[in-house]
Order: structure tokens, then sequence, then C-alpha cells
């Protein structure tokens, strides 16, 4: 018997008997659909994850004061003495393997131009913070260190403060006024776009650290003068990041006192520790997924290989007359091993139709980003074929080894 002839037998056997055949498929669709599903989701995360990473600095260390302990007890976020200018300057000359050093104090304002006033985010930065966190001048230029430290009143705009102020034009060399105060646009960056968290990274205007400082007053805590709220370092490549961390806790160790076998009293975060602990629950979350899987398409299995026993049984007599007219052996094993992987194939197809719609309406409701794998797709519906093959080989063989006479005589 010729394959398409066993593949016209098989289905019309799977359409005499459908809604039990639809049964036996749906271990199958629900498989293949969550695999689909489950993957498409954790894949989109997964790249909105490194997007967000990407528009960090995946070299970037973050270095922040931390909790203090007082009598025993943990302070909280922020009691410790707050960082400084010299703190950066002490990382930016005494760490080797940096590429850039940058303190930041944070502001909000209201930024008026011409008869229109937008309020933002005002971010006082030294100029190796561009670099370091990964922003691209589009236009114009940056502040130098000389104009920081001299506190010029210069900005650069983020592209959402260009088309909120400026109606999308060019706003170079341009007046604002920021809480009252005068200040002239020298540069733009690139947009951005918004963050995992969905806030707008380009709504966000930056000066010189100085300047905000003393104008407003930014970052300073009571008689620190020159208190930095965040300092940001970025890791020359090739550099040992556990290395540089290191460096860098030993150094603030010594200049803030901290005694030996003390508490740090700072934080050194790193992008790249998070990569890899990131990396690392993805891999659990694979993990599970994939048993989560298996044992949906096991059970899936059991209950094709049963629907297949079944069918043996009813169809023991048209077996008998295969085989008492000349069929082979081989043929009737065939028979049934071709309606076995039909039936999953059809599952498998059914979950991939399932499982890519129930993730474009999980997309849009919950608005997320998704990524449909063709490779996943595929190895979703391997994995369906391969299902029918290993569960239907019983049943068939049993099928092919039936005594063609008592097989006649079956009632």
């Amino acid at each position: 018997m010729n394959l398409i002839s066993s593949l016209r037998i098989a289905l019309i056997a799977l359409r005499v008997n459908a809604l039990r055949s639809a049964l036996a498929m749906l271990g199958v669709i629900i498989g293949v659909a969550s695999v689909i599903v489950l993957v498409s989701i954790s894949e989109g995360t997964k790249r909105a994850v490194e997007e967000q990473i990407a528009s960090f600095g995946a070299n970037l260390l973050i270095i922040r004061p931390g909790s203090s302990m007082f009598g025993g007890r943990h302070g909280g976020a922020g009691t410790a003495d707050p960082l400084t200018d010299s703190d950066v300057e002490a990382i930016r000359n005494e760490v080797a393997g940096l590429a850039g050093v940058s303190g930041e104090v944070n502001a909000s304002s209201t930024v008026v131009f011409g008869g229109v006033n937008w309020s933002t985010r005002i971010q006082g930065v030294n100029p190796d913070y561009f670099s370091a966190r990964d922003w691209t001048i589009a236009e114009g230029r940056t502040f130098s260190g000389a104009e920081d430290q001299s506190g010029r009143r210069y900005v650069v705009v983020g592209q959402t403060i260009i088309n909120e102020l400026f109606d999308g034009a060019d706003p170079v060399g341009q007046a604002i006024r920021i809480g009252g105060q005068p200040f002239e646009v020298i540069g733009t960056v690139a947009p951005k776009g918004e963050n995992s968290w969905g806030m707008d990274q380009d709504d966000i205007i930056f000066a010189p650290l100085n300047t905000i400082r003393q104008r407003f007053g930014a970052g300073i805590r009571g008689t620190q003068r020159d208190a930095v709220q965040t300092i940001y370092a970025d890791i020359a490549p090739g550099e040992s990041t556990g290395r540089v961390i290191a460096d860098i806790q030993d150094l603030l160790r010594i200049r803030r006192d901290v005694p030996p076998g003390a508490e740090d009293d700072f934080a050194v975060g790193s992008l790249a520790e998070f990569i890899r602990a990131r990396n690392e629950t993805e891999s659990q979350l694979g993990l599970l997924l994939a048993v989560g899987a298996a044992i949906v398409l096991l059970v899936g299995g059991i209950g094709i290989m049963n629907i297949m026993l079944v069918s043996v049984t009813e169809r023991t007599r048209e077996i008998g007359l295969r085989l008492a007219v000349g069929a082979k052996r081989r043929d009737v094993r065939n028979q049934f091993l071709i309606e076995s992987i039909v039936l999953c194939l059809i599952g498998g197809l059914a979950g991939l139709v399932t499982g890519v719609g129930g993730t474009l309406i999980y997309a849009q409701v919950g608005q997320l980003d998704i990524a449909i794998d063709p490779m996943i797709v595929g190895i979703a519906i391997g994995a369906s074929a391969l299902v029918g093959v290993f569960f239907g080989l019983y049943p068939a063989h049993r099928a092919s080894r039936l005594d063609p006479i008592d097989a006649l005589r079956f009632e």
C-alpha cells in the first residue's frame, strides 16, 4: 500500500469518528499552543529587557549611597552619607579600566520657550555621562568639563522637548527658560523611546551638574554642598567587571571610613550581573516550560494511544480481512502508525493556530511586545509528530500481529 492510499484511509478513519478524534487531539493541541504562547511572551519580554539594558549601557556600573547601620539596626535607604564630587574624581583617577565616570543630580521644573511651557525632568551630569549611558548626540554638542565646573547655563534636550517646545524644529542655539532662568540649547540627543516601565526617556533635559546644583539646589544635603545622588561608571571593553567593582568598593570603603568587616554604606550595581541573573532565571523558566509542555504532550500521547487501541479493537475484522487477502503485516502496521501521526499533526497544526491566536490576543490586550520564533513553531510541530510515532507504535504493532483467522471470527 503506498503512502497516498494510507493517508487517504487515515483521514477517512479520523473523519468517521470526528468527535473521538478531536478529544484525542486535545492534549496535543493544548501542549503545542502552550509552548508557542509562553515562549513567544518570554521572547518578547526578553527583547524588551535587552532593549532596556542597551539604553542604559551593558557595561554600566551604578553607584549609590546605601543604607547604614546604627546600633545593630539598618537605617533606610539614603541614611548613609551621600556620595560627592570628590568620590567621582577619585573613581575616575584611581580605578583602572573605566571609559568614563559621571555624577548625577536630578530636579524637575517647568521649561518655557515663547508662549509654550512644559514640565519635565532636569538632570545635572558630568560630560562623561553621555558615553556612559549610551546617549548619542544628534545635533550640536555636549558641554565640556570646564563648562561644567564653571556652571555655564547650557542644556542638551531630548526629542520630546523638541516636539513639545519647538514643534519639531532644530532648537540648537535657542534660549529657553527653566524655573525662570535662561539657558541656551547647545545640543540634542537621539531618541530612545519608552523604557520597559513605560517612561518616556526622551522627555528630559541635561545640563552641567554644577549648574543644576547651584541654580536649583539639586542633590544638596544639609552642609554637603557637593553631593551627587548617583555615580555612573562605564567599564572599558575587555576589562573585568568583577575586578573593577572590587576596586571601586575598596576605594569607597577607604574614603568613607568603613571599618574592616562592617557592611558597605554604599551599593555598586552592575548591569552585567543583572544580565547574568536574568539569563539564569530564563534558563530555569525554560526548563520548567519544557517539562510542562512535555507533560502535556505525554498526557495527549497517552490519550492518542488509547484511541488507537480502541480503533484496533473496533477494526479487528477489517484487519483480519486485509491479512487474509494478502496484505503484509508491515502494511497494517504502517497504516495505523500513519493514522496516529496524522492525528498528532492535525492536533499540532490546530495547536499552532490556537497558540498564535492566543499570543496575538494577549499582546493586544496587555499591550506587550511578543516574538513568535519560527524555530519554536517547527519544534512544537515536530514534537507532535514524534508523539504520534511513539504512542502509535504499540497499537500499530499490535494490529499487525493479529492472527487473520481469529480476527475474522472476532465479534
